[in-house]
């Protein structure tokens, strides 16, 4: 099994942009965490991060055929990019979308995700562990 893991904007800055709301741990330490767990899970991770809405899509083209699952933080393109929900919609692959912070929380602009409706469902608030539970959903799939 494999799993495609997309980051979007402003994510490689984790660990010093605003840690009372995103938290210490660095883009580093949850991919690393990410590919521990996918290990003791017997799958192979593929993680991407662009601050462009146009490479993660191209990443997605590229990469989404030999996967079989997606985990997407598109960060702001969660409010904005409805190329990106396209781009997810037509992957035809299961996509768990995940938020660090609880969007509910912070800013009513931030309350709308349009990337949601292609994905068999959001994890946010939880910090990096989202991302662990979104791979444990998409390993079990499989099994």
């Amino acid at each position: 099994m494999k799993i495609l893991v997309l980051n979007g904007p402003n994510l490689a800055s984790l660990g010093r942009r605003q840690v009372e709301i995103y938290g210490k741990a660095t883009l580093a330490d949850i991919e690393t965490a990410i590919r521990q767990r996918a290990q003791q899970l017997r799958c192979e991770v593929e993680c991407v991060q662009s601050n462009h809405e146009g490479e993660l899509i191209d990443q997605l083209e590229r990469l989404g055929p030999g996967c079989d699952g997606v985990i997407v933080n598109p960060g702001a393109l969660t409010h904005t990019s409805l190329a990106l929900y396209d781009a997810l919609l037509g992957c035809g692959k299961p996509v768990v979308e995940v938020h660090l912070s609880n969007l509910y929380k912070r800013e009513e602009f931030r309350h709308r995700s349009v990337t949601a409706p292609a994905a068999v469902g959001v994890i946010m608030g939880l910090g990096p562990a989202g991302y662990l539970l979104a791979l444990d959903y998409l390993a079990g799939q499989k099994s």
